[in-house]
Parts: structure tokens; C-alpha cells; sequence
């Protein structure tokens, strides 16, 4: 059996992060579909990246700065759909996010960050025509539901981001914008990359994993896809975990 067969032709659609691991895998699938795809990062071009970058509209930025987030949502002549993907969780680069700026910086990059770039665009989604309407997908994670120590700024972010996605969806169903989260599992990606390496780091979370493996981009991408389909026209504020049933384990 052949994988979801989305159209997605004529649609604007902006993928935050979107160089590498989740983000690079739902860009991909988008333009695939036939969507104009407009993707960020953090360098200065789409040369500074070892990744075929064809097909795309690159555009530099810094979650972290909300003038870039502005000067990102300024340069969209239109948008359908807003993939918030951008961040990481900062121990993965060696930060204590148990260190109250750390914390800060976190929940900036990850909520605040994905709140402005939503509200700075949500005028041009309002106006989309494409079928099942515009539409904001965050990228939450297993820590939306689970206290996870090493990451309380990641982790607070990602639970708030939850509630965002159902105030979002409130306030804005009234302009035809649908607002939705995918809670991903533990995916492979340059985050995680260091987990996946050990069998013994990973092996409590396959344990409680009942389709017995970890997940991949492409895995996160086609729900992403789903969400911003018409066959969900009618979902919103909703979070969807992609977890291979993780949560639903004991």
C-alpha cells in the first residue's frame, strides 16, 4: 500500500526549521504536493547547508528574535499554512535549562517565538481560499504530557503550547483558520541524535512502545500533512500524538 496521496497544488505554505529532521521532512512532502514551500534557518543562505535546498524559498531565522519573526511573516506575500517547527531543546547543546535564563530562553523560542509568528501571519491565513481553509500546526512533544527533568523550559514550553493551540483555534475559527499540535514522539533527528546512538538510552522508551520502534521525520510529516488537508476540515484545537502509542501505555 502506497502512503497518504495529498494535492496540495496552489497552496502557500511556510515551514519553520524546516533544513533538517521534522521540518525538512514536512517542506519535502508539501512541495512534493505540489505547494509552494518557503522554509527557515538559523544561516545566512540556503548554500551554508549540505541539503539539496531546490525547490524551496529560503529565508533566514532566529526563533529567538522576534524582529526576524517579524521581518520573516513581512517578506510572505501570501500563506495557507504555518508549519511552527523551529527549536530544540537547549541541553542538547549542552545548557541546564534548570539555570532560570536557560529556562527563559526556552520558553521564548518555543512559545513565544511560535505565538508571534502565528499572530504576524494569521491576517494572510485568514484569507486563504485553499480547500479545509488555512491552518497553524505546532510540534509538540512527549513532554506536553510528561514531566521530563532534564528539560523544564522544553517541556513547559511544549505543555503550553497545547493551549495555545486550543485558544488559537477558538479565537481565529470564526476567520475559517484552523489551529492544531502534532505531539511527537521520540523521533530521529539531530536533537535526538545522541539517543538513538545507545541502545540502552533508548531501550526503556521502545519498552513501553507498543508498535516496538522509534519514529522517523516522514512519521511526524504525514500527520502534518493530515492536519492541513481538507479531510480535517472540521479538527481544530486538537493535539495528536504520534508516538507509536507511547502514551497510551503503561
Amino acid at each position: 500500500m502506497m502512503g497518504p496521496n495529498h494535492d496540495f497544488s496552489g497552496a502557500h505554505v511556510l515551514v519553520t526549521g524546516g533544513t533538517s529532521g521534522i521540518g525538512a521532512a514536512t517542506a519535502a512532502s508539501f512541495r512534493d504536493a505540489g505547494a509552494v514551500v518557503t522554509i527557515t534557518g538559523t544561516r545566512s543562505g540556503p548554500a551554508d547547508y549540505d541539503t539539496d535546498m531546490e525547490g524551496y524559498r529560503y529565508l533566514q531565522l532566529d526563533v529567538e528574535d522576534k524582529t526576524q519573526i517579524d521581518a520573516v511573516a513581512a517578506a510572505l506575500p501570501r500563506l495557507d499554512i504555518l508549519v511552527n517547527n523551529a527549536g530544540f531543546a537547549l541541553p542538547s547543546i549542552g545548557l541546564d535549562e534548570w539555570e532560570p535564563d536557560i529556562f527563559n530562553r526556552a520558553v521564548n523560542m518555543l512559545l513565544l517565538g511560535t505565538f508571534r509568528m502565528a499572530r504576524r501571519t494569521v491576517d494572510m491565513l485568514a484569507q486563504s481560499i485553499v480547500p479545509g481553509g488555512g491552518s497553524v500546526i505546532g510540534i509538540a512533544s512527549m513532554s506536553s504530557y510528561f514531566g521530563i527533568p532534564i528539560v523544564p523550559g522544553y517541556g513547559a514550553a511544549k505543555t503550553g503550547l497545547v493551549g495555545l493551540t486550543r485558544t488559537m483555534a477558538a479565537q481565529w475559527g470564526v476567520r475559517g483558520v484552523r489551529a492544531n499540535a502534532v505531539a511527537a514522539g521520540v523521533t530521529r533527528s539531530r536533537m535526538t541524535a545522541g539517543m538513538f546512538d545507545h541502545e540502552a538510552a533508548i531501550a526503556p522508551t521502545l519498552a513501553r512502545t507498543p508498535l516496538g520502534r522509534l519514529g522517523e521525520p516522514q512519521d511526524i510529516a504525514d500527520a502534518i500533512l493530515f492536519l492541513a488537508s481538507p479531510a480535517a476540515r472540521w479538527i481544530t484545537g486538537q493535539t495528536l500524538a504520534v508516538d507509536g502509542g507511547y502514551t497510551i501505555s503503561g
